[in-house]
Protein backbone atom coordinates (compact mmCIF):
# COMPACT_ATOMS: atom_id res chain seq x y z
CA UNK A 1 0.00 0.00 0.00
CA UNK A 2 1.39 3.50 -1.08
CA UNK A 3 1.97 6.13 1.51
CA UNK A 4 0.59 9.02 0.80
CA UNK A 5 0.72 13.03 2.08
CA UNK A 6 -2.35 14.09 2.84
CA UNK A 7 -2.87 18.07 3.96
CA UNK A 8 -6.10 18.93 5.98
CA UNK A 9 -7.18 22.25 6.82
CA UNK A 10 -10.16 24.07 8.21
CA UNK A 11 -12.03 26.82 6.04
CA UNK A 12 -14.41 29.78 6.68
CA UNK A 13 -16.63 29.87 10.30
CA UNK A 14 -15.04 27.95 13.06
CA UNK A 15 -17.52 24.94 14.11
CA UNK A 16 -17.70 22.69 17.59
CA UNK A 17 -16.26 18.93 15.88
CA UNK A 18 -13.44 20.36 13.54
CA UNK A 19 -11.32 19.34 15.73
CA UNK A 20 -12.70 16.30 16.03
CA UNK A 21 -12.69 15.73 12.58
CA UNK A 22 -8.76 16.82 12.66
CA UNK A 23 -7.78 13.88 15.12
CA UNK A 24 -9.60 11.16 12.44
CA UNK A 25 -7.72 12.21 9.84
CA UNK A 26 -4.51 12.16 11.31
CA UNK A 27 -4.94 9.53 13.30
CA UNK A 28 -6.61 7.03 10.30
CA UNK A 29 -4.04 8.53 8.06
CA UNK A 30 -1.00 7.45 10.59
CA UNK A 31 -2.64 4.02 11.13
CA UNK A 32 -1.72 4.06 7.01
CA UNK A 33 1.40 5.02 7.40
CA UNK A 34 0.44 8.39 5.48
CA UNK A 35 2.90 11.73 6.49
CA UNK A 36 -0.30 14.22 7.11
CA UNK A 37 0.17 17.95 6.74
CA UNK A 38 -1.68 20.54 8.81
CA UNK A 39 -2.58 23.87 6.69
CA UNK A 40 -2.78 26.72 9.20
CA UNK A 41 -5.10 29.88 8.86
CA UNK A 42 -7.44 27.64 6.11
CA UNK A 43 -6.99 28.94 2.13
CA UNK A 44 -5.17 32.09 2.99
CA UNK A 45 -2.25 29.98 5.17
CA UNK A 46 -2.37 27.55 1.71
CA UNK A 47 -0.94 30.19 -0.36
CA UNK A 48 1.12 31.43 2.31
CA UNK A 49 2.86 27.62 3.13
CA UNK A 50 1.69 27.52 6.68
CA UNK A 51 2.20 24.12 6.73
CA UNK A 52 3.57 21.58 9.37
CA UNK A 53 3.71 18.10 9.60
CA UNK A 54 1.19 16.74 12.21
CA UNK A 55 1.66 14.07 14.62
CA UNK A 56 -0.48 11.88 16.95
CA UNK A 57 0.38 13.72 19.56
CA UNK A 58 -0.59 16.77 17.81
CA UNK A 59 -4.12 15.73 18.03
CA UNK A 60 -4.19 14.25 21.53
CA UNK A 61 -6.64 15.49 23.82
CA UNK A 62 -8.54 17.70 21.14
CA UNK A 63 -11.79 15.84 20.47
CA UNK A 64 -13.57 17.61 23.01
CA UNK A 65 -12.48 20.98 22.34
CA UNK A 66 -14.37 23.65 20.29
CA UNK A 67 -13.20 25.47 17.51
CA UNK A 68 -10.11 24.45 15.24
CA UNK A 69 -6.73 24.02 16.61
CA UNK A 70 -5.18 24.41 12.65
CA UNK A 71 -7.20 28.48 12.88
CA UNK A 72 -9.35 29.22 10.15
CA UNK A 73 -9.81 32.39 7.82
CA UNK A 74 -11.83 33.61 4.87
CA UNK A 75 -9.27 34.31 2.04
CA UNK A 76 -10.46 36.68 -1.31
CA UNK A 77 -6.83 36.43 -2.57
CA UNK A 78 -7.45 32.84 -2.55
CA UNK A 79 -10.92 33.57 -4.88
CA UNK A 80 -8.95 34.90 -8.18
CA UNK A 81 -6.80 32.57 -10.17
CA UNK A 82 -3.85 33.95 -9.11
CA UNK A 83 -4.44 32.99 -5.30
CA UNK A 84 -5.60 29.36 -6.80
CA UNK A 85 -2.62 29.32 -8.56
CA UNK A 86 0.07 29.75 -5.71
CA UNK A 87 -1.97 27.11 -3.70
CA UNK A 88 -1.18 24.56 -6.28
CA UNK A 89 2.22 25.61 -6.31
CA UNK A 90 2.73 25.20 -2.70
CA UNK A 91 0.78 22.11 -3.02
CA UNK A 92 3.29 20.84 -5.24
CA UNK A 93 6.10 21.80 -3.55
CA UNK A 94 4.90 20.04 -0.36
CA UNK A 95 4.52 16.83 -2.46
CA UNK A 96 0.91 16.49 -1.57
CA UNK A 97 -1.26 13.60 -3.21
CA UNK A 98 -4.33 14.69 -1.36
CA UNK A 99 -6.20 17.88 0.46
CA UNK A 100 -8.82 17.35 2.86
CA UNK A 101 -11.06 20.29 3.29
CA UNK A 102 -13.85 20.68 6.13
CA UNK A 103 -15.89 23.91 5.83
CA UNK A 104 -19.08 24.75 4.72
CA UNK A 105 -20.18 25.28 1.08
CA UNK A 106 -17.94 28.32 0.76
CA UNK A 107 -14.89 25.76 1.18
CA UNK A 108 -16.53 23.47 -0.56
CA UNK A 109 -16.38 25.83 -3.66
CA UNK A 110 -12.48 26.58 -2.72
CA UNK A 111 -12.19 22.80 -2.73
CA UNK A 112 -13.69 22.50 -6.49
CA UNK A 113 -11.50 25.24 -8.02
CA UNK A 114 -8.44 23.24 -6.37
CA UNK A 115 -10.05 19.93 -7.91
CA UNK A 116 -10.26 21.55 -11.29
CA UNK A 117 -6.70 22.45 -11.49
CA UNK A 118 -5.55 18.97 -10.48
CA UNK A 119 -5.61 18.31 -6.60
CA UNK A 120 -7.08 15.72 -5.17
CA UNK A 121 -9.72 17.20 -2.87
CA UNK A 122 -12.35 15.57 -0.04
CA UNK A 123 -14.28 17.50 1.54
CA UNK A 124 -15.83 17.37 5.30
CA UNK A 125 -19.45 19.46 6.05
CA UNK A 126 -18.16 21.53 8.97
CA UNK A 127 -20.57 24.02 9.46
CA UNK A 128 -23.33 25.07 12.08
CA UNK A 129 -25.97 26.18 9.73
CA UNK A 130 -26.79 22.72 8.30
CA UNK A 131 -27.22 24.27 4.64
CA UNK A 132 -25.32 21.78 2.79
CA UNK A 133 -27.83 19.97 0.74
CA UNK A 134 -26.48 16.54 0.14
CA UNK A 135 -26.04 15.48 4.14
CA UNK A 136 -28.75 15.28 6.33
CA UNK A 137 -26.48 16.92 9.27
CA UNK A 138 -23.53 18.98 8.77
CA UNK A 139 -20.94 18.58 12.01
CA UNK A 140 -21.39 21.61 14.32
CA UNK A 141 -25.28 21.92 13.78
CA UNK A 142 -26.21 19.28 16.60
CA UNK A 143 -23.50 21.45 19.01
CA UNK A 144 -25.73 24.70 17.81
CA UNK A 145 -28.80 23.71 18.83
CA UNK A 146 -27.95 22.40 21.92
CA UNK A 147 -26.26 25.82 23.00
CA UNK A 148 -29.90 27.33 21.63
CA UNK A 149 -31.52 25.66 24.04
CA UNK A 150 -29.10 25.79 27.43
CA UNK A 151 -29.81 29.98 26.74
CA UNK A 152 -33.33 29.97 25.60
CA UNK A 153 -33.63 28.16 29.40
CA UNK A 154 -31.79 30.76 31.00
CA UNK A 155 -33.89 33.71 28.92
CA UNK A 156 -37.74 32.27 29.73
CA UNK A 157 -36.44 32.10 33.37
CA UNK A 158 -36.38 36.22 33.13
CA UNK A 159 -38.92 36.28 30.78
CA UNK A 160 -41.45 34.39 33.23
CA UNK A 161 -40.55 36.54 36.10
CA UNK A 162 -41.84 39.56 34.51
CA UNK A 163 -44.64 38.59 32.13
CA UNK A 164 -42.62 39.06 29.21
CA UNK A 165 -41.83 37.55 25.56
CA UNK A 166 -38.81 37.13 24.27
CA UNK A 167 -37.93 36.87 20.79
CA UNK A 168 -34.29 35.04 20.20
CA UNK A 169 -32.06 35.66 17.07
CA UNK A 170 -30.08 32.72 16.08
CA UNK A 171 -27.49 32.17 13.51
CA UNK A 172 -28.17 29.99 10.21
CA UNK A 173 -27.60 32.82 7.28
CA UNK A 174 -30.50 31.65 4.47
CA UNK A 175 -31.03 28.36 6.48
CA UNK A 176 -33.33 28.42 9.52
CA UNK A 177 -32.75 24.94 10.27
CA UNK A 178 -31.22 26.22 13.77
CA UNK A 179 -33.86 27.93 14.41
CA UNK A 180 -36.45 25.39 13.49
CA UNK A 181 -34.74 22.74 15.41
CA UNK A 182 -34.16 24.78 18.32
CA UNK A 183 -37.49 25.84 18.49
CA UNK A 184 -38.94 22.41 18.05
CA UNK A 185 -36.31 21.13 21.18
CA UNK A 186 -36.41 24.18 23.55
CA UNK A 187 -39.33 24.91 23.13
CA UNK A 188 -40.68 28.43 21.53
CA UNK A 189 -44.12 29.21 20.40
CA UNK A 190 -43.44 30.69 17.18
CA UNK A 191 -40.70 29.98 14.79
CA UNK A 192 -39.61 32.18 12.07
CA UNK A 193 -37.57 31.02 9.23
CA UNK A 194 -37.17 32.14 5.36
CA UNK A 195 -37.97 28.71 4.33
CA UNK A 196 -41.42 29.20 5.75
CA UNK A 197 -42.54 33.01 5.40
CA UNK A 198 -45.07 33.73 8.30
CA UNK A 199 -46.45 37.34 8.20
CA UNK A 200 -45.11 39.65 11.00
CA UNK A 201 -48.66 40.25 11.90
CA UNK A 202 -50.51 37.59 12.11
CA UNK A 203 -47.25 36.44 14.51
CA UNK A 204 -48.02 39.29 16.73
CA UNK A 205 -51.55 38.64 16.48
CA UNK A 206 -50.99 35.06 17.78
CA UNK A 207 -48.78 36.77 21.06
CA UNK A 208 -51.36 39.03 21.75
CA UNK A 209 -53.97 35.51 21.66
CA UNK A 210 -52.01 34.18 24.36
CA UNK A 211 -51.94 36.74 26.44
CA UNK A 212 -55.56 37.07 26.57
CA UNK A 213 -55.77 32.92 27.33
CA UNK A 214 -53.50 33.79 30.22
CA UNK A 215 -50.09 32.67 28.76
CA UNK A 216 -48.16 35.91 29.73
CA UNK A 217 -44.33 34.25 28.48
CA UNK A 218 -44.20 33.37 24.80
CA UNK A 219 -41.15 32.49 23.30
CA UNK A 220 -40.11 33.32 19.66
CA UNK A 221 -37.16 32.29 17.64
CA UNK A 222 -36.25 33.85 14.38
CA UNK A 223 -33.67 32.43 12.10
CA UNK A 224 -31.39 35.41 10.77
CA UNK A 225 -32.29 34.78 7.52
CA UNK A 226 -36.19 35.74 8.00
CA UNK A 227 -35.81 39.19 9.88
CA UNK A 228 -33.41 40.85 12.95
CA UNK A 229 -35.13 40.52 16.03
CA UNK A 230 -35.06 43.66 17.25
CA UNK A 231 -36.96 44.52 13.90
CA UNK A 232 -39.94 42.07 15.11
CA UNK A 233 -39.82 43.20 18.49
CA UNK A 234 -40.49 46.89 17.39
CA UNK A 235 -43.26 45.54 15.20
CA UNK A 236 -44.76 43.70 18.31
CA UNK A 237 -44.73 46.69 19.98
CA UNK A 238 -46.43 49.15 17.53
CA UNK A 239 -48.75 46.82 17.04
CA UNK A 240 -49.87 45.16 20.65
CA UNK A 241 -49.72 45.96 24.12
CA UNK A 242 -47.18 42.47 24.32
CA UNK A 243 -44.03 43.40 25.76
CA UNK A 244 -41.43 42.16 23.94
CA UNK A 245 -37.61 41.83 24.56
CA UNK A 246 -35.17 41.11 21.76
CA UNK A 247 -31.73 38.67 22.04
CA UNK A 248 -29.11 38.06 19.74
CA UNK A 249 -27.08 34.82 20.64
CA UNK A 250 -24.48 35.25 18.46
CA UNK A 251 -21.49 33.74 18.21
CA UNK A 252 -22.66 31.61 21.64
CA UNK A 253 -23.83 29.08 19.59
CA UNK A 254 -20.45 28.31 17.21
CA UNK A 255 -18.44 27.84 20.87
CA UNK A 256 -18.02 25.31 23.73
CA UNK A 257 -17.60 21.58 23.69
CA UNK A 258 -18.79 19.47 20.38
CA UNK A 259 -21.59 17.17 21.71
CA UNK A 260 -20.99 13.30 21.46
CA UNK A 261 -23.71 12.96 18.04
CA UNK A 262 -20.83 15.51 16.24
CA UNK A 263 -17.32 13.96 17.56
CA UNK A 264 -19.55 10.58 16.85
CA UNK A 265 -20.00 12.43 12.95
CA UNK A 266 -16.55 14.60 12.31
CA UNK A 267 -15.10 11.13 13.80
CA UNK A 268 -16.86 9.07 11.13
CA UNK A 269 -16.53 11.54 8.33
CA UNK A 270 -12.65 12.32 9.16
CA UNK A 271 -11.73 8.52 8.67
CA UNK A 272 -13.90 7.82 6.04
CA UNK A 273 -12.25 10.81 3.94
CA UNK A 274 -8.37 9.14 4.23
CA UNK A 275 -9.82 5.86 3.70
CA UNK A 276 -11.49 6.86 0.40
CA UNK A 277 -8.34 9.00 -1.04
CA UNK A 278 -6.21 4.97 -0.43
CA UNK A 279 -9.21 3.46 -2.41
CA UNK A 280 -8.55 5.43 -5.27
CA UNK A 281 -11.41 8.15 -4.79
CA UNK A 282 -10.85 11.37 -6.18
CA UNK A 283 -12.87 14.71 -5.64
CA UNK A 284 -15.51 13.78 -3.22
CA UNK A 285 -17.39 15.17 -0.56
CA UNK A 286 -18.38 13.11 2.35
CA UNK A 287 -21.74 13.73 4.46
CA UNK A 288 -24.75 11.40 6.12
CA UNK A 289 -27.66 10.02 5.05
CA UNK A 290 -29.62 7.96 7.12
CA UNK A 291 -26.48 7.03 9.24
CA UNK A 292 -24.79 5.91 6.23
CA UNK A 293 -21.72 7.81 5.43
CA UNK A 294 -22.12 8.84 1.56
CA UNK A 295 -19.83 10.33 -0.58
CA UNK A 296 -20.87 12.85 -3.41
CA UNK A 297 -18.85 14.28 -6.63
CA UNK A 298 -17.43 17.73 -5.10
CA UNK A 299 -18.89 19.87 -8.02
CA UNK A 300 -22.48 18.65 -6.95
CA UNK A 301 -22.06 19.46 -2.99
CA UNK A 302 -22.95 22.75 -3.21
CA UNK A 303 -25.26 22.27 -6.21
CA UNK A 304 -28.67 22.37 -4.06
CA UNK A 305 -28.17 23.82 -0.62
CA UNK A 306 -31.73 23.31 0.48
CA UNK A 307 -32.53 20.22 3.03
CA UNK A 308 -35.34 22.05 4.98
CA UNK A 309 -37.64 19.86 6.75
CA UNK A 310 -41.45 21.29 5.71
CA UNK A 311 -43.41 18.63 7.76
CA UNK A 312 -41.24 19.36 11.20
CA UNK A 313 -42.12 23.35 10.52
CA UNK A 314 -45.80 22.36 10.58
CA UNK A 315 -45.66 19.67 13.05
CA UNK A 316 -44.43 23.02 15.06
CA UNK A 317 -47.03 24.95 14.22
CA UNK A 318 -49.88 22.24 15.34
CA UNK A 319 -48.31 21.77 18.91
CA UNK A 320 -48.35 25.58 19.54
CA UNK A 321 -51.87 26.23 18.60
CA UNK A 322 -53.74 28.05 21.51
CA UNK A 323 -57.08 26.18 21.29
Amino acid sequence: MSIMRIGVLTSGGDTPGMNAAIRAVVRRGLSFGDVMLGVYHGYEGLMDGRVKQLQSSDVHGIIQRGGTILRTARSEVFRTPEGQAKAMQLMTAYEMDALIVIGGDGSFHGAQALADLGMNVMGIPGTIDNDIGYTDFTIGFDTAVNNVMGEMEKIRDTMRSHDRVAVVEVMGRACGDIALWSAMTAPADIVLTPESPRDWGEAASQLMHNKLKGRFTSMVIIAEGAGKAADFAKFVQEHTDVEIKPVVLSYIQRGGAPTAADRMLATRLGARAVELIHEGARNRALGIHDNHIVDVDIKDSTAHNENYDQSLYDLHSKMNRIY
